[in-house]
């Protein structure tokens, strides 16, 4: 006589609380007096004699992960080792499946928040690498800025003092007695006079007082001069 079983037993393991259901499908040849082997007995002895061993054995060895990922693993020991003490009762054992692995809610509850608390460091390295690319791009940006306004001050100054030495050459040649000295000190005060027409027509201008005489055109050139000849040397 041939008797298909499946057995589903749920089994507790203590350090980690993992409930391990496992359905055993067995084959058998019995006799009369095997088929009266009662059926609490049967359980007894393969909870206790091969699936505490199995699993005690080898579950408190391995993270929660590891257990999830190696269950094919702890199945195939439990076949082996209900194969070895079943084979003397007249059973066959055909195969053992590890249906499910059900941690504590405590685990559970801790593995949501890990998860959750990996997905949300991820976000914020996410939203830092953004914005340090922004930054990167913004600093660049003014470096850039910076650079082409430091060529368009470089040229128009080289532009102005080409501007002055043409003067200075040209004013030489055409009054006779001029010197270069006399064409510079009248462009230095030309320049000034300049300067206070437009602080005086800007409106948002205060009152500025410069002392000086209508008649010491020259000490004003001298003046401007030095202030140049000091910045010169300290610079």
């Amino acid at each position: 006589t041939m008797c298909l079983l499946m057995w589903l037993l749920p089994f507790n393991t203590e350090p980690w609380q993992r409930r391990l259901q496992m359905p055993f499908i067995s084959s058998a040849i019995l006799d009369r007096r095997s088929k009266r082997m009662s059926l609490m007995s049967l359980q007894e002895i393969l909870t206790t004699s091969c699936l505490g061993l199995v699993i005690r054995a080898s579950v408190p060895k391995l993270d929660l992960d590891a257990t999830f990922e190696q269950k094919n693993d702890i199945a195939k020991a439990v076949e082996e080792e209900l194969e070895k003490a079943m084979s003397h009762y007249g059973y066959e054992i055909v195969q053992t499946l590890i249906v499910d692995i059900e941690p504590d809610e405590h685990v559970k509850r801790a593995m949501n928040e890990i998860n959750a608390a990996a997905r949300l460091r991820l976000a914020a390295n996410e939203k830092a690498e953004a914005e340090k690319i922004l930054q990167i791009k913004r600093a660049e940006g003014e470096a850039e800025s910076k650079y082409l306004a430091g060529l368009g001050i470089a040229r128009q100054r080289q532009a102005i003092v080409d501007g002055l030495r043409d003067s200075v050459l040209a004013f030489s040649e055409n009054v006779p007695g001029t010197s270069s000295k006399d064409v510079m000190d009248m462009v230095l005060v030309t320049q000034y006079f300049d300067t206070m027409k437009e602080i005086g027509a800007s409106s948002k201008t205060n009152s500025v007082f410069i002392p000086h005489g209508p008649g010491a055109v020259k000490d004003i050139a001298s003046q401007i001069r030095e202030g140049l000849l000091q910045a010169n040397a300290t610079t």
